[in-house]
């Protein structure tokens, strides 16, 4: 299969280089590019690419701009240190969406996700249109419960139940909107942001995603960050960064 890396921070480009070939797939790297400036001339020459690898924050600018003047016709695994354009990022040609530094098992999971997709029936072929639309189809259906872990006991907790799902080291839990129970869940903040519904969760930082029922202030600090106050007392701190606060208002603001 051949890849295009997008990437122009050369650490970055090296570690994702190095995380394919640790893979089982017989990937060939046919270029790593440093600008949108690069990707369009790729692209406008008629190359073409088996599957893309595009950082969100190129030096030039944001990739998004590459898809206003060029047709890209090929799937798309976006990566960036920012988690604030997933949702941007989507509305293109995306099988997934990386964050850094990005480990060898999210990426593992991105490839299996492209080959279940062409392996269904249809699919190995599928138009870009119709591959487009497949995709903004499966993110359209939000995951309404979750399997939670209390103690040695299995049991079901509806999304719309949750305040806030926090990540502990390597263990995430959900925090429940009535009673502020505490239960662990088999799941990554990466992958809850692929299957929640955005309309009523954002997520504010690396370690937490908070649901709009739940809030009942957003305070201003002087570092220039934002401060989400629950309904519930909390015993972690809810902050926003700066980087994220103008996509979190236009969240609230819907």
């Amino acid at each position: 299969m051949n890849v295009l890396i997008v990437e122009d921070e050369a650490l970055a480009a090296e570690r994702l280089t190095s995380l394919l070939q640790k893979t089982k797939e017989p990937f060939l790297i046919q270029g790593i590019l440093e600008s949108i400036e690069e990707t369009v001339s790729f692209f406008s020459s008629g190359r073409k690419t088996d599957l893309l690898f595009l950082d969100i924050e190129l030096a030039d600018g944001k990739s998004f701009e590459i898809f206003n003047q060029v047709s890209v016709d090929a799937p798309i695994i976006f990566t960036t240190a920012y988690d604030q354009y997933a949702l941007q990022a989507f509305k293109h040609l995306s099988i997934d969406y990386l964050l850094k530094p990005i480990q060898q098992e999210d990426l593992e999971a991105a490839i299996a996700k492209l080959k279940r997709m062409r392996e269904q029936p249809g699919n190995a072929n599928m138009p870009l249109t119709e591959l487009k639309e497949w995709l903004l189809k499966e993110k359209q259906k939000p995951k309404e419960r979750l399997l939670v872990k209390s103690g040695n006991k299995l049991q079901y907790k509806s999304t719309a139940e949750v305040a806030y799902f926090f990540a502990d080291g390597k263990e995430v839990y959900i925090y429940t909107l009535d009673d502020n129970k505490k239960f662990l869940i088999d799941y990554t903040l990466e992958q809850l942001e692929g299957l929640l519904d955005t309309d009523r969760f954002f997520r504010i930082s690396r370690k937490a995603i908070v649901n709009v029922d739940a809030i009942t202030e957003v305070k201003g600090l002087i570092s220039t960050r934002l401060e989400v106050k629950l309904k519930q007392p909390s015993i972690h701190e809810l902050t926003i960064s700066r980087e994220r606060s103008s996509s979190f208002k236009a969240w609230l603001d819907r």
